[in-house]
């Protein structure tokens, strides 16, 4: 008798069970296999190159180590006011003068390694200290300032109140003999006091700290960005110093600048790390800050999650792999098989990890376009803040702000300086940037690290310009208007376009899509027909206007002075330093 033939079912269930799910089973054995191979070997890669760089460390610490003695200069902390304005600024365009003059295209050695571990992480203290007897504050509350504040508050200064007199500091001038023949180059003289021009500044410097990364006892202050607040006109400028600048640190020799900070907690300086650096600031550089707060990486993406995200403009494709505690934006493309993720060109939200990444890379930029990013952040911290309402709660809100943010502004100086914050505009904010080979000299000293060499006469005109208000540029004698459309595929190039313009001054919107997405070139249309005082040259600059695509089409009835069409070739980075990204794919 014949065995009966398995019925359709039968067989397709064996098929399934014995062939196709072991196959499937397989496939994906490889696969997670494979993936768990790509991060192995990404991670030894990091972990090679911060074996590499961690005797960079090691030389840190054995410079620092058997100089931490107990050193408590003498000073004078008197506090002086500071006289009405009566100087006139100069013109906008001397002002971008020195971004003009070196655009270079490479890539910097760095000295602070990414260590192959994350150690844990340790918010800074809260730090808000007495303050002295002064005038009423610029603001009423219903609480001191070291109580929880309430939200009724009155920010509308009145005319008998007066903001409180700001720190001087006599600078240390001397230098010890044995510390200058010591020293691997000539120690510089004191510089002389940038001219305030009689406006009222009041000088903040914000301090970024690596101590969660490298867990070696040595805050290292990679970003260091002077804000400068004029009381006078209420507008704000930027400073970014690059983080390698080779300077004089007073009792010291000449180091990296951002060590001045925690060579300064180390041997008990006056005031601490701030002491010291605001010390060093003032030697090298004639600025005398007044204020610090300082943040960790983690009160960083603390900050802009708090905000539910922040908005930026990358007009500089950005390349790099995963930062330890600093993933890379979601919007980002896959990796390629470097594992490099590369951000291209757009407008984005990001969160407080992407932000941290956006400011912290730099493999295909330098440490001078990483103050530029980190210039960026703080614009769309503030904007953000301000578009919420997250800034007018600002009172309620100060004592969680001093959990992230340690500082030595009390609450009434923060108070006092919010009308300025909540009243300030894009074309009454400046930022500035030292380019490299320009207001810097690249060196190596003997010890074998990458430094830059401050150039006193380029950059005592950039800090003379740092000290002036934004002036009444050519584009706002016009008033002129200025649409940019998108003529591409690309979204939101119209926004990144429009903001790159916002930063140099100029009312410009984003009108959105154009009437098609094919244009291959940028277009400028100038609708005004001036010969003289246009802002024609400037947008041309500002956007690398080709000169045979602009075109002048005079029009008394025109709605926008300028419209600007961006074609798929549309690049605006410009900053020196920031390497060209030829594939945003990440293939």
């Amino acid at each position: 008798m014949s065995a009966t033939k398995p019925s359709r079912t039968r067989r397709f269930a064996g098929f399934i069970i014995f062939r196709l799910l072991p196959f499937c089973i397989i496939l994906a054995v490889i696969w997670f296999g494979y993936g768990a191979a790509q991060g192995i070997t990404r991670r030894i890669t990091e972990q090679v190159e911060a074996g590499q760089r961690q005797p960079a460390y090691a030389d840190t610490a054995e410079a620092i180590r058997p100089t931490l003695t107990t050193f408590t200069p003498t000073g004078n902390t008197t506090a002086i006011a500071t006289p009405l304005p009566t100087h006139a600024a100069d013109s906008a365009a001397a002002r971008r003068r020195a971004d003009t003059l070196v655009l270079v295209a490479q890539s910097f050695a760095t000295n602070t390694p990414e260590p192959p571990t994350e150690v844990p992480i340790i918010l800074p203290p809260s730090n808000t200290p007495a303050v002295e007897p002064s005038p009423t504050p610029t603001a009423t509350a219903t609480a001191s300032p070291t109580d929880p504040p309430t939200a009724t508050f009155t920010l509308e200064p009145t005319p008998t109140e007066t903001p409180r007199a700001l720190p001087t500091l006599i600078p240390v001038s001397t230098v010890d003999p044995a510390a200058e023949a010591a020293a691997p180059t000539a120690i510089p003289t004191i510089v002389p006091t940038v001219d305030r021009h009689g406006y009222d500044l009041v000088n903040i410097l914000l301090l970024g700290t690596d101590g969660e990364l490298t867990g070696d006892d040595f805050d290292r202050t990679d970003t260091m960005i002077i804000v400068s607040i004029n009381r006078t006109t209420g507008t704000v400028a930027m400073l970014s110093l690059p983080r390698d600048l080779y300077v004089y640190i007073p009792g010291w020799t000449m180091q990296r600048l951002n060590l001045a900070y925690t060579r300064g907690q180390q041997v008990g300086w006056t005031d601490g790390g701030f002491g010291l650096i605001r010390e060093t600031i003032l030697y090298n550089l004639g600025i005398n800050v007044h204020y610090y707060a300082i943040v960790n990486l983690s009160g960083f993406k603390q900050i802009i999650d708090t905000l539910d995200g922040i908005e930026v403009a990358v007009d500089c494709a950005i390349q790099d792999r995963e930062l330890i505690g600093a993933a890379p934006p979601e919007q980002a493309s896959a990796p390629n098989d470097q594992g490099y993720y590369t951000l291209p060109v757009g407008y984005y939200q990001l969160n407080g990890e992407g932000a941290l990444w956006y400011a912290r890379s730099r493999h295909n930029s330098s440490d001078f376009d990483r103050g530029r990013r980190q210039q960026q952040i703080l614009r769309a911290i503030w904007r953000k803040a301000r578009d919420t309402g997250q800034l007018a709660k600002f009172p309620e809100l100060w004592s969680q702000a001093t959990e992230v943010v340690q500082t030595n502004l009390a609450f009434e100086d923060m108070l006092g300086l919010l009308p300025i914050a909540l009243n300030l505009d894009t074309g009454s904010m400046e930022q500035f940037t030292l380019a490299r080979l320009y207001h810097t000299t690249p060196w190596q000293p003997p010890d074998g690290q990458f430094v830059q060499l401050p150039n006193y006469e380029p950059i005592l005109q950039l800090l003379e310009d740092f000290y002036r208000p934004p002036t009444t540029s050519q584009v706002v004698v016009e008033g002129a208007q200025i649409k940019v459309y998108n003529g591409t595929s690309n979204p939101d190039w119209d926004r990144v376009a429009a903001e790159r313009l916002a930063w140099e001054g100029f009312n410009a919107i984003a009108a959105g899509p154009a009437e098609t997405s094919t244009y291959a070139d940028t277009i400028l249309i100038d609708y005004t027909g001036r010969t003289k005082g246009s802002s024609l040259q400037d947008i041309v600059q500002a956007l690398n206007v080709r000169p045979e695509n602009v075109r002048i089409e005079p029009d008394p009835n025109r709605e926008a002075d300028f419209v600007v069409i961006l074609g798929s070739s549309y690049n605006s980075c410009t900053v020196g330093g920031v390497l060209p990204v030829e594939d945003n794919t990440g293939g």
